[in-house]
């Protein structure tokens, strides 16, 4: 009989037709909100400093008011976090590493637990028979977001059904946030978006593609704050002056002014755009419409020719939708409140709300929602804990936008398909330019100097030793050798990416994901397993953050 490293989750190795109860609320790790990169030794034994922190923790934009440029100085943790919950990180997976055939686990990342035999989503045929230990509220019924994405995309990007008709997600190409989320540092992920109904329609409501690429045109300009560029679009048929040049003509931009001035606003287009006139689908900068979606999967790692792609085997399915519009005011008096109680009670934790079926609210309009492996690879909702380990980065940090990563990072309309394309279309990341910060340096550059390593635990030794020097150094000539191909970069070796997915493997057989879901293979040895609250990090002057904020 296996033996459980943590009995009380023995449960969860059940068979699916006994799954286990997923709906209990009690935490293990209060803090859970508080990610395990937060816990990372900053100061090496010479006396170098290294600084991940500033990925996150910046002086965010309007109207994103969590400035938190001070932790990148300190270890501002409350008491119940300051003991390092994330034990996992000091596991030694080496033997199983060793011990797993390459064939074995290539067999397991390529096998696709999404969709079934006859290429209908699986989870969502699961969540239809709900089974007991997944109703929360014990009607019978799921209540939460089914998948509906179906992983078929067409030449724009647009994911469609077995009839080829449209879901309404869009998959996007974007440049990785520095660390964690880099393929060399243990998976392969994806995002798509999608807007509501009427920004998917003609005036008179009937669904319309041109209307909707232009509404998501119009929505990535207000996020990224800047014109973005679009097919030729008929001013006149539309009604509006897309690129806000006072005149009615042909639109090759969405021109970005917020606030209006001098005349000159924004305007969503089609059924959304009659909406916006009678003030029930509201527009500003930074913001998404009420009622935008998000889907990001987290995969393994699949070595193939010429490198490494998105394997088909999921290990997360993570969700949130935009359930409630808040003004600038309202954003602003609750970064304020979070900011006062912060300083005024340092050891108080945040608190959250929901259960396994509907999410958890993020307390600034976003509901949030994860799926994930079982014992035996399918997929599951995650349970109340789970989910709570997705708060902190989707609303408690500075760098994000409307508590978004992804989007703000879109490429441009120069890159593949207008940059709406998902990573399975192309080449991959192949070819994607460095992201260049508002400082003009570029971003994976910036990121290698400041921390002197490619990821936050400075744990990835074959990225160190292809690309800094003995001194931890990056020079002039090796950053050029990933300045217009970022996969050169954050793609690991073939030998890398099959350790990787068997150690986080080992995690899944577990089920210890309260532990940690990082995919290391050996103990972090630079991890502080407990600190002293306040204590000093060692970082001098807080970096500033890749768009620029002072």
């Amino acid at each position: 009989m296996r033996k459980f490293r943590y009995p009380a989750l023995a449960l969860l190795m059940a068979a699916p037709a006994m799954a286990a109860d997923l709906t209990g609320k009690a935490l293990t790790n209060p803090t859970a909100y508080i990610p395990s990169q937060c816990y990372t030794a900053t100061e090496d034994e010479a006396g170098g400093v290294h600084n991940p922190c500033f990925t996150c923790h910046v002086r965010s934009r309007a109207p994103h008011y969590i400035n938190d440029q001070d932790l990148q100085q300190a270890y501002s943790f409350p008491g119940p976090a300051l003991k390092n919950p994330w034990t996992n990180l000091f596991v030694d997976r080496t033997s199983a590493v060793l011990g797993t055939p390459d064939d074995e686990i290539l067999a397991y990342v390529r096998d696709d637990n999404y969709h079934d035999g006859a290429g209908g989503i699986a989870l969502a045929a699961r969540l239809a028979d709900l089974p007991a230990g997944w109703d929360a509220d014990g009607d019978g019924a799921w209540a939460g977001f089914v998948p509906d994405a179906n992983y078929r995309f067409d030449a724009e990007g647009f994911d469609l059904d077995a009839a080829g008709r449209m879901t309404g997600w869009r998959a996007f190409a974007y440049q990785p946030l520095p660390g964690t989320f880099w393929p060399t540092n243990g998976s392969t992920d994806d995002v798509m978006i999608r807007l509501p109904v009427p920004f998917r329609a003609a005036a008179d409501g009937t669904p319309d593609r041109g209307i909707y690429k232009l509404n998501l045109a119009i929505t990535e300009a207000l996020i990224k704050r800047r014109d973005v560029g679009i097919a030729p679009a008929d001013e006149a048929a539309l009604g509006v002056d897309l690129d806000l040049d006072g005149r009615i003509g042909t639109a090759t931009r969405v021109g970005f002014v917020f606030p209006p001035e001098d005349g000159k606003a924004m305007h969503y287009v089609g059924r959304a755009g009659v909406m916006q006139e009678a003030g029930t689908a509201r527009l500003a900068a930074g913001l998404y419409p009420e009622g935008t979606e998000f889907l990001h999967t987290v995969r393994y790692l699949d070595p193939v020719e010429g490198g490494i792609a998105m394997a088909p085997r999921i290990k997360e399915v993570r969700y949130m939708v935009k359930t409630r519009w808040q003004t600038y005011f309202d954003r602003q008096e609750g970064a304020l409140a979070e900011a006062k109680e912060r300083a005024d009670f340092p050891d108080r934790i945040a608190l959250f709300d929901g259960n396994v079926e509907t999410g958890i609210s993020n307390g600034t309009g976003w509901r949030l929602q994860g799926f994930i492996e079982d014992a035996q690879g399918e997929l599951r909702p995650q349970t109340f804990e789970e989910t709570v380990f997705c708060m902190g980065c989707h609303g408690g940090i500075g760098v994000t936008d409307d508590d978004t990563f992804a989007f703000p990072r879109k490429l441009d309309n120069s890159a593949f398909q207008g940059g709406w394309a998902h990573w399975t279309q192309g080449r991959g990341l192949r070819g994607v330019p460095e992201l260049i910060r508002e400082d003009g340096s570029p971003e994976y550059a910036h990121y290698l100097r400041a921390n002197g390593a490619g990821d936050e635990f400075r744990g990835n030794m074959e990225l160190l030793e292809a690309w800094l020097d003995d001194q931890g150094q990056l020079d002039d000539d090796r950053a050029e050798g990933f300045r217009d191909d970022i996969a050169a970069l954050l793609y690991p070796s073939a030998k890398r990416a099959l350790a990787l997915n068997v150690a986080y493997r080992e995690i899944v057989r577990e089920q210890s994901f309260i532990r940690g879901r990082d995919a290391t293979i050996v103990p972090q040895g630079n991890v502080h397993r407990e600190v002293t609250q306040d204590r000093q990090t060692g970082v001098i002057k807080p970096e500033r953050p890749w768009y620029g904020a002072d």
